[in-house]
């Protein structure tokens, strides 16, 4: 599943949705990437699903 959002910063919202999101498609990594930084390094988190 992919999806595309823009958004000024990672929230608690995003992050849970990322969750739900790796639940139902029974996966384990997923990544959040924030396009609104200086370096792309500082905006990217890596999400782990522990089933």
């Amino acid at each position: 599943m992919k999806e595309l959002k823009a958004v000024e910063e990672f929230s608690n919202v995003r992050l849970a949705q990322i969750l739900t999101y790796l639940k139902l498609s029974e996966l384990k990594l997923g990544l959040l990437l924030n396009f609104n930084v200086a370096k792309m390094t500082e905006g990217i988190k890596r999400v782990v699903n522990r089933l």
